[in-house]
């Protein structure tokens, strides 16, 4: 039997539920809402300028969703839809997590999901459905809890396959579309799956049966016990004594991600106890994070985590809840030290959440991502805050350029692709020195240089923001800001912090609850 085209409107591809008039009429409605501003992200596109396929998600509101509306894959939005037509149809059902700024989830996007040979495979053999995991922690943590217990680790894109009872019985994150060397690709894995889900053994059931039977084990909570008492804590500060990284601060090995708790563990140990070496393990582990790459040394605010060891190469996505956490870190180090590179660090933080992250009406947005377009088209991993010494030259002038290359280490090789990602080299006043120049002078040239960076940086085209509203993070963020305006004194921290939890009072408190996020009005 030959497979037929692939056509315009996911549901009438082959091996989908059978074409629903009332849906499609739906989308249609929902496309003529969007108006002529609205851009379909995929490489299909039909003459009129309008994507070829348009699935079930083009409904929804999450930013992620969103992105995989136009692929030729007949995706369905978590719900009891997908698993009914499951049953229905006698498919294993295709489940993709991941959420709007993941790098890889848009690696695979490109390679898999816009491929319309995997396209046909998918509709004709599984039920596929996209979740965003920051819309739905809760189904994310259970299916992450299933990938763990079969690889061992976890992570984002989450491709688990699982019976119409939504129980797993595969699971792991990124496959690449085709076969490399002795590893399967994502095409011949999933014909694999179909083999093993219809096989008469029975595997597919046996195996999620164990999934399950080991979730259940990870998941099982005892009795509530007591608070932790000292020996606990000591075991704790022992742990990190153990793994600290003396060179780079945080653990040892990479990647390197921001040791936000753990610091805060560390700075209230030493509080108790008067450990310097602890207080000493915190410390130095705030001054490298601030100092490398995984900082935005020009708009503030730290990227997801680094990718070496030194803090220096980040994955550029960044998080709201990240630099919530951090920004805390940062004022209760000066709190307890009094060190005004800490309460520095703090308020830079919280300045690049108010320019950057703040929603008109006074709530915060999730995430920006990790990927910008070039100017010759093409999608890069750290375009946007990446430069070269050209650049530097053009926007402030060679002498200026000059103190700000002496002092972000823009030396005579590039230390990402062909650019260079701007971290301080070494300290102000060793740059001072070299350059013969007071270092307050040297202060004044950098925050003035990074404010035309910045001015400059914001004519490039941006990285995608994700403008869901979440309750959780938010709370985070307004927790930041409030803390800024007592250990500080600064009223106007404490009044954004206002703003915003009246926001989330207002949108997201609803007959007794919490809701999850706010995203256009919903």
């Amino acid at each position: 039997m030959t497979t037929p085209a692939l056509t315009s409107f996911s549901l009438s591809l082959p091996g989908a539920a059978p074409f629903d008039a009332g849906l499609a009429e739906r989308l249609k409605q929902a496309k003529k809402s969007r108006g002529t501003g609205y851009l379909p992200r995929t490489r299909h596109m039909r003459p009129d300028g309008w994507a070829e396929y348009t699935n079930r998600l083009f409904l929804e509101s999450s930013p992620y969703l969103l992105q995989h509306a136009h692929n030729p894959v007949n995706w369905y939005p978590w719900g009891d839809e997908a698993f009914e037509t499951a049953a229905r149809l006698k498919r294993p059902v295709f489940l993709s997590v991941g959420y709007a700024t993941c790098h890889w989830c848009h690696v695979m996007e490109e390679e898999s999901f816009e491929d319309e040979e995997i396209a046909r495979c998918l509709n004709a053999h599984f039920v596929c459905v996209k979740v965003d995991r920051e819309e739905r922690p809760d189904i994310d943590a259970i299916y992450m809890n299933a990938v763990q217990a079969l690889t061992g680790r976890g992570g984002w894109p989450m491709s688990v396959w699982l019976t119409p009872e939504r129980k797993p019985f595969y699971g792991g994150t990124y496959f690449p579309a085709m076969d490399q060397g002795l590893n399967i690709g994502f095409l011949t894995l999933l014909e694999r799956l179909r083999d093993i889900f219809h096989a008469s053994d029975g595997r597919a059931e046996n195996a999620a049966r164990q999934i399950t039977d080991a979730m259940q084990k990870m998941t099982a909570t005892g009795p509530v016990g007591d608070l932790p008492e000292k020996q606990i804590l000591d075991r704790a500060a022992d742990f990190y004594r153990r793994y600290y990284d003396p060179v780079s601060g945080g653990m040892n090995g990479a990647p390197k991600f921001p040791s936000s708790l753990p610091i805060r563990f560390l700075l209230r140990y030493y509080q108790k106890t008067g450990d310097a070496g602890i207080l000493e393990m915190a410390e130095h582990t705030l001054r490298q994070m601030a100092q490398g790459g995984m900082y935005d040394q020009v708009a503030g605010g730290f990227h997801r985590y680094s990718t070496d060891d030194r803090w220096l190469v980040p994955h550029f996505e960044k998080m709201l809840y990240d630099n919530a956490l951090l920004a805390v870190d940062y004022l209760e180090a000066f709190q307890i030290t009094g060190d005004g590179q800490y309460k520095r660090i703090a308020v830079d933080i919280l300045r690049y959440v108010e320019r950057d992250m703040t929603a008109q009406e006074g709530a915060f947005y999730s995430a920006t991502d990790a990927d910008s377009r070039a100017p010759d088209g093409r999608m890069a991993e750290g375009y946007y805050f990446t430069w070269t010494p050209e650049e530097l030259d053009e926007v402030l002038g060679e002498e200026r350029a000059g103190t700000v290359k002496a002092y972000y280490g823009v030396g005579p090789a590039p230390n990402f692709e062909d650019r260079y990602i701007l971290h301080v080299h070494r300290s102000t006043a060793e740059t001072a020195r070299i350059l013969n120049m007071p270092e307050t002078r040297l202060m004044m040239e950098i925050e003035t240089s990074r404010d035309l960076l910045y001015q400059a940086r914001s004519r490039r085209l941006a990285p995608l923001r994700d403008e869901k509203i979440l309750t959780a993070w938010n709370g985070l963020m307004i927790s930041a800001f409030a803390r800024a305006g007592l250990a500080l004194g600064d009223s106007r921290h404490t009044g954004q912090a206002i703003r915003a939890a009246r926001f989330i009072l207002d949108h997201l408190y609803v007959d007794g609850r919490w809701r999850r996020s706010f995203k256009d009005g919903e």
